[in-house]
């Protein structure tokens, strides 16, 4: 079974409409991201590291929690995050490994009126 132990840097975001076709994420196309997976807690910290066009932010989120990896579903019982709206909530990733990557896939969300699946594949660092 895949392990998720160790750092992982972030080194792609890929997302898609409902009918398959690439459409822009919100992490911009230069997304920036390192999460650490230790036996008994998790860390991630996700940005876009593009400069931000004048009066406009650029994305950023982080999580923390105890997790659970079975290996093809991953839960981080968030306790400590930068959005309140995570708080005490459980944050299901599907996991696959592609090559010597692995890619987590969270639920579909709404960015910029469209409906996208996000992909985000990580490198082990560590």
């Amino acid at each position: 079974m895949l392990s998720m132990l160790g750092t992982w840097r972030l080194v792609a975001v890929r997302a898609f409409d409902p009918e398959g076709r690439e459409v822009p994420s919100q992490y911009g196309h230069l997304p920036m991201g390192v999460v650490t997976f230790e036996p008994t807690r998790m860390m991630a910290v996700l940005g876009d590291s593009r400069p931000p066009a004048e009066g406009e932010a650029r994305f950023y989120t982080s999580y923390t929690g105890p997790w659970t990896f079975d290996g093809a579903t991953l839960v981080t019982r968030v306790d400590g995050c930068s959005d309140p709206a995570r708080m005490g909530t459980d944050q299901v990733r599907q996991v696959r490994a592609e090559g010597a990557h692995v890619v987590l896939v969270p639920p579909p969300r709404l960015h910029q009126g469209v409906m996208q699946q996000p992909e985000l594949v990580w490198e082990r660092l560590a």
